[in-house]
Parts: C-alpha cells; sequence; structure tokens
C-alpha cells in the first residue's frame, strides 16, 4: 500500500472519501465538494450516516462523524466503510480530511480502512482480495495539514493487528505451538528482534515444570518463545519492559473438561497472540525501549498422558503446585514465563496478558479488560494508554485477604480457588506469587475483550486487544 499526498481533487479519477463533521441539524446551507451540493435534509453529517455519489467518472462517499467522536468509533466508521463498501473502490482512493482531525483521530481513520481489508473466509474457494490489498493501490490524503507520517504509523499498527487476526481466527489444526513459534522467527527477522525457542527437551532442562505439564497430553510438542528487541539506538537510561502472553492453542479443559463454550477454546492464545502482534509492532516503529517477552504454548488435550486434578507439579520457580483443575491451565504457564522472564532478564516493568478467567467477563462483559497491579503509576499509564486506542481497562483489587484461595495442604499453592466466587482476583493471586515481588508488575485479564462478536463477521472473531494497547504503554513510558 502506498499512501501520497495531494492539494486538492482536481485533477484527481477514482474513489473520494469525504470524512464530515456534523453540522446542526437540518443546515439549511448544502454540503458541497468539487461541485456536488448535498441538501442538509438528506445528509448533514451525523454519525454512523454516509452518502454516496457520482460525478465526472469520480464516485464520492461523504462519511458522517458526528459533532465529536473518540478513537475507537472512528476506527469502526472507517473499518465498516472499508469492509462494506468495497465494490466502490478503485486502486485509486482520495481521503478528504477536516482541518480540525488530529493525529491520532487520522491514525484511527487509516488503521480503519486497513482494517476492514479483513476477511475471516480463510478456507473459502471464492474469497477475493479487497482492493486496498493491490499492489498499485494508492492512498492520496487531502488536507492542509502534512499526515504523511501518521498514514505510515497507522498502516504499521494495523499490519500487526492483522497479523493477530490471523493468528487467533486460524483454526487450532493450523495454528499449534509450533506454527506460532516459527511465526515469531520469520516475524522477528523480518522486523529486527531475536527470537529463541524452546522446545520439549530444553524447557525439561531448563526446569519448566509447570510449563510441560499443560501440553503433556497433546501431540503438538509446547513451545517456549522468548524474543529480545533491542533498538538500533540505545540510550543510557533506556527502560527495559517484559511481557508475557498466554498461548495456549486450544483448551479443551483437560480431564476437567470443558462443558460449554470449547469451539471457541482456538481464541485461548490471543493473549500471546497479542504479544506476538506488539512485538512485530515495537520492531516496526523502533521505539527507543528494550523488550523482552515470553509467549509460553502448548495445547491441553485429553490424553491418557494428560496431567491429572490432584497432581503436584514443580514451576520453574522451584514452588510446587497442587492441581485442583485441570482447566485453570493458562496460569499455570504463565507462572513459569514470568519467574523466566524475572530471574534471567530482570526488566523495569513486567507486564502478562490472558484470556483467563470468566469471572473477568461476568465482571466487565465485553467492555474492557480487568487490570491488576502492584504499581500505582503502571495502572495510571495503563489506563491512560488504553483509553487513548481504545482498549479500555479497570482495576481490581489484589488485597492479601484473597492469599487464603490459593494456598494449599500438601503443595506451595493451589492453581483454583474451588469457589464460585472472585475467580479473575485468585488467579492474579496465583500469577503474583511468581513474580518474586516485583514491583512493577501489571496483569491483563482480557478474556472478555480480546475475542467477540461484531458487525465484522457472523461468528466470534478476533478483536487484536492489547497490540496497540501495549505498545502505546511503551510508547508513553
Amino acid at each position: 500500500m502506498k499512501t501520497n499526498t495531494i492539494q486538492n481533487t482536481d485533477h484527481f479519477s477514482g474513489t473520494v472519501l469525504i470524512a464530515v463533521f456534523e453540522t446542526y441539524e437540518k443546515n439549511i446551507v448544502p454540503i458541497a465538494f468539487d461541485g456536488l451540493e448535498i441538501p442538509a435534509k438528506v445528509f448533514f453529517g451525523k454519525k454512523d450516516t454516509h452518502y454516496l455519489a457520482e460525478k465526472n467518472n469520480n464516485i464520492y462517499l461523504f462519511i458522517g462523524l458526528g459533532k465529536a467522536i473518540d478513537y475507537k468509533a472512528l476506527k469502526i466508521i472507517f473499518r465498516r466503510i472499508s469492509a462494506k463498501q468495497k465494490e466502490y473502490f478503485s486502486s485509486n482512493i482520495a481521503l478528504v480530511l477536516p482541518e480540525q482531525l488530529t493525529d491520532n483521530q487520522v491514525e484511527a481513520i487509516i488503521s480503519g480502512l486497513l482494517l476492514g481489508t479483513y476477511d475471516l473466509g480463510h478456507f473459502k474457494a471464492d474469497k477475493k482480495a479487497h482492493p486496498f490489498l493491490d499492489p498499485d493501490f494508492t492512498l492520496n490524503l487531502v488536507s492542509g495539514k502534512d499526515h504523511l507520517a501518521t498514514a505510515k504509523k497507522a498502516i504499521k499498527i494495523s499490519k500487526a493487528q492483522l497479523s493477530v487476526y490471523n493468528l487467533v481466527d486460524l483454526p487450532p489444526n493450523t495454528v499449534t505451538p509450533k506454527y506460532l513459534s516459527n511465526w515469531a522467527k520469520d516475524t522477528g527477522e523480518k522486523y529486527g528482534f531475536e527470537v529463541e525457542v524452546l522446545g520439549y527437551d530444553a524447557s525439561k532442562i531448563a526446569g519448566l515444570g509447570a510449563f510441560l505439564a499443560v501440553g503433556k497430553g497433546s501431540e503438538n510438542e509446547p513451545q517456549f518463545i522468548i524474543m529480545n528487541y533491542t533498538p538500533k539506538v540505545e540510550v543510557k537510561s533506556m527502560k527495559h519492559v517484559g511481557l508475557v502472553g498466554k498461548g495456549i492453542t486450544f483448551d479443551t479443559g483437560g480431564l476437567n473438561i470443558k462443558t460449554a463454550g470449547m469451539l471457541h477454546m482456538k481464541c485461548d492464545m490471543a493473549g500471546g497472540g497479542a504479544i506476538l502482534g506488539a512485538m512485530q509492532l515495537i520492531a516496526d516503529l523502533q521505539l527507543p525501549i528494550k523488550v523482552t517477552a515470553i509467549v509460553p504454548c502448548a495445547e491441553n488435550s485429553v490424553d491418557s498422558k494428560s496431567f491429572l486434578p490432584s497432581d503436584v507439579i514443580h514451576s520453574y520457580s522451584g514452588n510446587s503446585i497442587e492441581i485442583i483443575d485441570t482447566d485453570a491451565e493458562g496460569r499455570l504457564v504463565l507462572a513459569d514465563g514470568l519467574s523466566y522472564l524475572i530471574k534471567n532478564f530482570k526488566p523495569d516493568y513486567v507486564v502478562d496478558i490472558a484470556t483467563l478467567t470468566g469471572s473477568s467477563v461476568g465482571t466487565f462483559g465485553y467492555e474492557c479488560g480487568a487490570l491488576f497491579t502492584n504499581n500505582e503509576e503502571m495502572s495510571k499509564k495503563l489506563q491512560e494508554s488504553g483509553d487513548e486506542v481504545g482498549e479500555r481497562l479497570w482495576p481490581l483489587p489484589l488485597w492479601d485477604v484473597y492469599k487464603s484461595d490459593i494456598e494449599s495442604d500438601i503443595a506451595d499453592v493451589k492453581n483454583y480457588s474451588g469457589k464460585p466466587v472472585a475467580g479473575a482476583i485468585s488467579a492474579a493471586k496465583f500469577l503474583e506469587y511468581f513474580t518474586q515481588e516485583h514491583t512493577a508488575w501489571a496483569h491483563l485479564d482480557v478474556a472478555g475483550v480480546a475475542f467477540g462478536d461484531d458487525e465484522f463477521a457472523k461468528s466470534k472473531h478476533a478483536t487484536a486487544y492489547g497490540v496497540h494497547l501495549l505498545t502505546k504503554f511503551i510508547e508513553n513510558l
């Protein structure tokens, strides 16, 4: 995709997209552009409306933004236009941007247009490519301001998010742990970050017992992915951020087999997918911060070799874990990921992200992720970063009163409280146990926002939640 800046559309041939802020209702002055005049009774820029016209062999699509609009709504509007009006698009598009748009809003618009190219029909015989994916496609920006740098950044953001759409939506017989480790290696080579992968034997030698226990019942070998990004120009006081993402490529629940919702468990690696996408974007943007990321990838299957309820397993940290429920497997791979990251890389900040509990969905529905942290500064920065890009978070407590939920009689800790209450909190307390009292750690439970329903497909699908949030958080540091 190419981007270009033009002063006006006088000599332009193709499709013209005109973003329009709302005038007062039924304005007597028509909206005019290139000699076209649209009566205000027909269109006056109301949010979620558009008006289509044709003149001089050009197609004009006027897009209503409303009186004021946030990042997420703006992105959805232009994704809708791109996905549902693509028959009007040619390989040459002019995007007319009002003067009052901020760079952040322009970024949302262009990201939305690119995200609208996504088609969930990966295996359909009659799948047709979106016009934007044509190698000769050019997006011409028409504005009094120079938004070219913003456009290039928006393209990088949407490319990373599109990568995660694919990773999360592809079926589990395609996206295995090995598929994810190969993807990480290929992406690291392309964008400029180092990748090391510990397979079964290397993980056993390393002592990643909790991680390996989860994958025991699967024929697909677990993969412990370690990624390191170092900016080309290092600064003396450069921060070091550590990321960990849950990479369960399919979750049957193990021997505590799921009785509902198993169909959607290909999405249980969405936290790990967000980390992989964030690493692509961080490296693509060349952010001046060192980042180490770990994605422990395994498949939680049912087999004679599967780990059992009441097993006691040994984690990388050296602590023993009593298995109460084999469906509380994500916290086990994260425990080893966090311990390994903190012990071997000693980052200044640590963030883990996972589709961890139905409890977080019960609390927040599908509107935001649950945030747990022991650091007020991180809490504020993560929430602000999420608000900026439409990936919201809200905090829940880590009070010591919840510690009893993970206390075991036979082992150092147990993986599930066994109670029907405070499930997201007890899961977070379990993870906290393996952070070695790190003073700047945050856990994001994104079970309700990483995969869901919207207007862009008939079935549940990926949102790429976390890719932009984590990158924005790192930028804001």
